[in-house]
């Protein structure tokens, strides 16, 4: 299934006997030549989403117990030369390269290089692997790549620090990649090229290879979700923003210029984004409304309610009525 910058591959579209055959000709067509094996091919399930993000792309999968070998054989077949930044979110995954071998950790990020043979191992919890990889243009990185070849195969922390903005920003991204227009690919992938750079950089020691504007791109994406993460905090404001990130508030001010907002802005804009979602959530249907507002910031209902209706044109009370779900007309 094609998207306007993305595709999806599904076992489901497929024959029963035919999946694991076709699963492993596209494999070979559309992403690198290889061998794969399977256990379960009698009964193979799995899912591929390849999103072409500016320059980079970023391969979701969802896979059973597998084996993928790419010898040398295949490197000479076809190399894209790009490094592969991957994160596993649920399940193992073993990887081998350069006479090294590792076993991640869920949330562990690991780098490996196309342009070397390696082998891999899928070995599920729950049913299945899943994976998040970056496909990066080693012409895109502007790193030494001498010190970027001694991270290969070494694991690499996915839930703190640059490694955790990079996780979160790349789960976000998938979640919500139906919704991008073809400028926001674009621009998106050239934030996850930055954040790939930073955590490549700060492992290999080589922050002052890192363009300026990339450092920056970097820094805007840690004040977001900074910010994101202290919505429900009453005194979350440009002052301690600013000072979480060692920069003065002009400084802050001025990376959010060409956003076209302010800081104070883009504060009650996300505030208000996550009470209009809760009001519409039916789990948190008997929770107050003046309740919904202090759970995201808001000190006082006045001003929950005066924000809201200048940001969506009712009361948040009216919002919530009208956007209630009819209950279903019962049939005799």
């Amino acid at each position: 299934m094609l998207h306007v910058f993305e595709t999806v591959y599904s076992s489901d579209e497929w024959p029963p006997g035919e999946r694991f055959d076709r699963w492993r000709e596209m494999i070979t067509r559309s992403y690198l030549p290889s061998v794969v094996r399977c256990d379960e091919a009698a009964d193979f399930r799995g899912v591929a989403r390849v999103l072409q993000a500016g320059p980079v792309h970023v391969a979701t999968l969802r896979l059973p117990a597998l084996q993928v070998l790419r010898t040398p054989v295949h490197v000479r077949r076809f190399d894209p030369d790009q490094y592969q930044l991957a994160v596993t979110l649920q399940g193992r995954r073993t990887m081998a390269q350069s006479g090294l071998e590792v076993a991640p950790e869920v949330g562990d990020l690991v780098l490996n290089d196309s342009s070397h043979p390696y082998e891999s191992w899928m070995l599920p919890d729950r049913g299945a692997v899943e994976t998040i990889t970056v496909g990066i243009p080693r012409a895109a990185l502007p790193l030494p790549r001498m010190k970027v070849d001694r991270l290969l195969a070494a694991p690499m922390a996915g839930g703190t620090g640059l490694g955790g903005l990079l996780t979160q920003f790349l789960v976000r991204l998938v979640a919500e990649s139906e919704t991008y227009r073809p400028q926001d690919t674009v621009r998106l992938g050239t934030v996850v090229l930055d954040l790939a750079t930073a955590v490549l950089a700060h492992r290999t020691e080589t922050g002052g290879a890192v363009p300026p504007e990339s450092r920056q791109r970097v820094l805007l994406v840690s004040i977001n979700a900074f910010i994101e993460r202290r919505l429900g905090t009453v005194q979350l404001s440009p002052a301690l923003v600013a000072a979480a990130h060692h920069i003065s508030v002009r400084q802050l001010h001025r990376l959010f210029l060409p956003q076209g907002t302010t800081v104070s802005e883009w504060i009650r804009h996300r505030r208000l984004e996550h009470c209009r979602r809760d009001l519409l959530d039916p789990r948190l249907a008997e929770l107050p409304v003046h309740a919904v507002g202090a759970r995201w910031g808001f000190r006082c209902a006045a001003d929950f309610s005066r924000a809201f209706k200048t940001a969506y044109g009712t009361p948040p009370g009216d919002y919530r009525r009208r956007n209630r779900p009819r209950p279903t007309k019962r049939r005799d």
